[in-house]
């Protein structure tokens, strides 16, 4: 199939659409452009490093364009109008590469890498050619800037390996890619902001942490969709990833200090199939991939519109994480599935399917030490139980307000648990508000609101 974006570039080589494949497929007549690598390596290299683009619309490379920062100090990669860089080979349009062994803080750089500050991309569009071709890389820099920037065709859209500090990623679109959208590659990064950008249907996921160790990610104002498979393919992939669950228990590696807040992360589990079917199964819009040995930690979620993945927000093996002012819906099947984690409060959210029929549950299997607060579920079509604890202990679940659901709150071998002000109301016919089961003891129940059926055994619970 053809594409917009593949008729507006056809036009302007002067083809037509009938000449040309569509996206990722490679366009064949691109080839028909002159290779322009060594003509626009010598700018570079006779400019001190910098690029300014704009005299032709659209220039051809087939290998990286290589910003030596250790040579040249201080870059800019810019363009007088509207440029498109089409990459015809494989490998990043653009590579970087510093000198940086430090951290971010001021008595670690050295006098020659403080040089090599702030590194910037802005203003052009790239384009891959090529199925290994990727956008930008960076390497072993400090205070990179990479703005209004578009990436699309291309395997990765912006790759940071090895070290880094403080890189700013603003006003970007990085869209249909059959890899990563932003990836953050098993590098040690520090103080990396993400704000206002369109991260979209990039097919190995959106913004990807794996390995390496990461502290200070801020992901804000974004819309973050369709990061993942396009089609029924198993994934484990999400909108967001952080995944150390990969490394061996023998390296040191270490994701924490994130935020994620007030961004729109969806698609495509319902909208992109059908009743019988379900888009990138096993997706997530938020997926934490902590392992035993390393887990996940200090990791805010706020402010955010979550929909329309097999799972919303998935979390394995983390801690100290807080799930905040959301808003949840089209899950296909589940809102929340917490395991092996501790800490984790989920609190003032809003659950409902909309105009779906899914399970929607929530459930944490062997956790310890969560609340589950203030928050709304609606409509919930299971009877497996709304919000599901297995195994679990010292949870406060506190002003709950279930309606509608196919059944309610389910304890399993849990302990130590209060159940305060929670009100559950038109419940399935035959199901349970609230069923607690044998293996479940000291739990406090405390003015709850349960105006249906209520399965509970013998000597498990108090209420005062």
């Amino acid at each position: 199939m053809k594409t917009l974006a593949t008729t507006a570039l056809l036009s302007l080589l002067g083809l037509s659409t009938a000449m040309a494949g569509g996206a990722l497929d490679q366009i064949p007549h691109l080839k028909s452009l002159p290779d322009s690598t060594a003509t626009l390596q010598k700018m570079i290299d006779t400019s001190d490093g910098n690029l300014q683009l704009g005299k032709d619309k659209i220039v051809r490379i087939t290998k990286p364009l290589v910003f030596d920062l250790s040579k040249y100090g201080a870059v800019a990669v810019k363009a007088t109008q509207g440029v498109t860089i089409v990459m015809d080979g494989p490998g990043p349009a653009l590579r970087f590469i510093g000198s940086h062994q430090g951290t971010a803080a001021p008595k670690s750089f050295k006098p020659a890498t403080w040089n090599e500050r702030m590194p910037i991309v802005s203003g052009i569009e790239i384009l891959g050619n090529h199925v290994k071709a990727d956008g930008i890389e960076l390497t072993q820099t400090i205070g990179a800037v990479i703005s209004s920037v578009s990436v699309r065709w291309c395997r990765h859209g912006i790759h940071v390996v090895k070290r880094n500090r403080n890189l700013l990623v603003s006003d970007c679109h990085l869209y249909e890619n059959s890899g990563i959208g932003l990836y953050l590659d098993d590098v040690n990064l520090h103080q990396v902001i993400v704000g206002t950008c369109h991260i979209s249907y990039n097919r190995q996921g959106g913004i990807v942490v794996r390995d390496g160790v990461v502290r200070n990610l801020q992901v804000s104002g974004c819309d973050i969709e369709g990061n993942m498979p396009g089609d029924e393919t198993p994934t484990k992939t999400a909108n967001i990833l952080l995944d150390v669950s990969g490394s061996p228990d023998t390296r040191s590696t270490s994701i924490a200090e994130v935020a994620i807040t007030g961004c729109t992360i969806q698609h495509s589990a319902n909208y992109g199939g059908n009743n019988h079917k379900t888009v990138a199964p096993g997706a997530a819009n938020i997926r934490l991939a902590g392992k035993k040995i390393y887990p996940i930690n200090s990791v805010t979620i706020s402010g955010n519109v979550l929909s329309d993945t097999a799972t919303n927000i998935d979390i394995n093996h983390a801690f100290d994480i807080a799930i905040t002012g959301n808003n949840f819906f089209a899950p296909k099947p589940a809102n929340m599935r917490v395991s092996h984690s501790q800490r984790v409060i989920v609190s003032g959210n809003t659950f409902n399917p909309r105009q779906f029929e899914q399970p929607g549950t929530i459930a944490f299997e062997d956790c310890a030490d969560c609340i589950i607060a203030n928050s709304t579920l609606h409509k919930f079509a299971t009877k497996a139980g709304a919000l599901i604890l297995d195994r679990c202990s010292g949870f406060t679940i506190n002003g709950l307000n279930l309606s509608d659901c196919g059944s309610g709150i389910v304890l399993l071998d849990t302990t130590d648990t209060t159940i305060s002000s929670c009100r559950v109301t038109r419940t399935a016919d035959g199901a349970a508000d609230i069923s607690i089961k044998d293996g479940s003891k000291h739990i406090l129940l405390l003015g709850n609101a349960f105006r249906g059926k209520s399965d509970i055994s013998a000597g498990t619970t108090s209420e005062k």
